[in-house]
């Protein structure tokens, strides 16, 4: 277990997660690999202050065409109902859009997950019309609807460029039509919890419209996990245990049936596999130890899930997971 999981573990008056768990069926997936989350890489033309894989411009993992190919023969192996493509910024992936076109071959619901500011640089301003053409859903971060709160995650000047391509998605059909489906992404900007995912969502709806004529399809609003950036964050300011307390007070039992980690998986950019986003953060692979190739040609078993105390994150009030709320 690497230092932040210790750390996470080792403080005072937190419950060791795995204890909160009473029913044994919630310890394993399900029996059906539904959905399929490819991290293509941490390369990102940001670093966000959030960000639970830290991500950044620097950063040189980036997935090769091998593991992809063996991604996709695993989800159409296993029909899954949903391959979720993600980063860093998935676009920089050398490789991004052949594994898009593969995956509308195989796949009748795609997921890109997108910054939105990537779109603007001349190299990927083809993209909107690329997703467009293949009917991709579009997920965007917007951690907020006025530029001081997002400006100050992303960077001066992230709001205003986001703005500008939600725009051109909505000229494109996007937010508009049910098949140009579009999603925004809320995360708090500090150590407290998302608000109602409903109401948040009525909140963005109305000030984005008001302000901008901006439509979208659904918000999902996120805790930020204790990983990553943000855990590092809580550290630097003397609040990683009265977030953990907070996380540990408001656990849900409700929020179990639906955790992400049940009925996916997430692939890194090397190949290895995650019972979800954020152990592949923690640098927690999946108990058996499986690769991304090791599961290819092979029917997919019940498996136990791989626990630790930042599952936390998931499981407080509303319950939180890459789709939103879970309750």
């Amino acid at each position: 277990m690497n230092q932040a999981l210790e750390d996470l573990k080792n403080l005072t008056n937190i419950p060791d997660f795995e204890e909160r768990i009473t029913e044994e069926e919630y310890r394993y997936t399900t029996d059906r690999l539904e959905v399929t989350q490819i991290n293509v890489g941490r390369l990102c033309n940001l670093a966000c202050k959030h960000c639970h894989v830290e991500a950044g411009p620097a950063r040189i993992e980036v997935m090769d065409r091998k593991v992809m190919e063996a991604c996709l023969k695993v989800c159409k192996e296993q029909k899954v109902e949903t391959i979720d493509i993600t980063g860093g910024a998935p676009e920089m992936n050398p490789n991004f859009e052949w594994l898009v076109d593969e995956a509308c071959k195989i796949c009748s619901h795609v997921i890109v997950r997108t910054n939105l500011v990537i779109l603007k640089e001349e190299k990927y301003r083809h993209l909107p019309k690329f997703y467009a053409d293949h009917k991709v859903e579009i997920v965007c971060s917007l951690p907020y609807y006025r530029a001081k709160e997002m400006n100050r995650v992303r960077g001066e000047g992230t709001f205003e460029t986001a703005i500008e391509m939600i725009r051109e998605l909505n000229e494109l059909g996007y937010g508009k039509e049910n098949d140009l489906v579009l999603n925004m992404v809320y995360n708090p900007a500090g150590a407290f919890f998302p608000p109602v995912q409903s109401a948040m969502e009525k909140e963005y709806k109305s000030r984005l419209w008001q302000d901008y004529e901006i439509v979208f399809h659904n918000l999902f609003t996120i805790t930020n996990n204790p990983t990553g950036r943000f855990e590092a964050f809580l550290k630097r300011s003397g609040n990683l245990e009265s977030y953990m307390k907070k996380l540990s007070d408001a656990f849900n039992a409700a929020t179990l049936p639906g955790l992400m980690c049940r009925f996916q998986i997430s692939v890194g950019y090397d190949g290895q596999v995650y019972d979800c986003d954020f152990n592949q953060a923690a640098d927690l692979p999946v108990l058996t130890g499986e690769t991304i190739f090791n599961m290819v040609g092979k029917s997919f078993k019940k498996r136990k899930i791989c626990l630790a105390n930042h599952c936390y994150g998931c499981t407080a009030g509303q319950g939180s997971s890459c789709g939103g709320a879970t309750e």
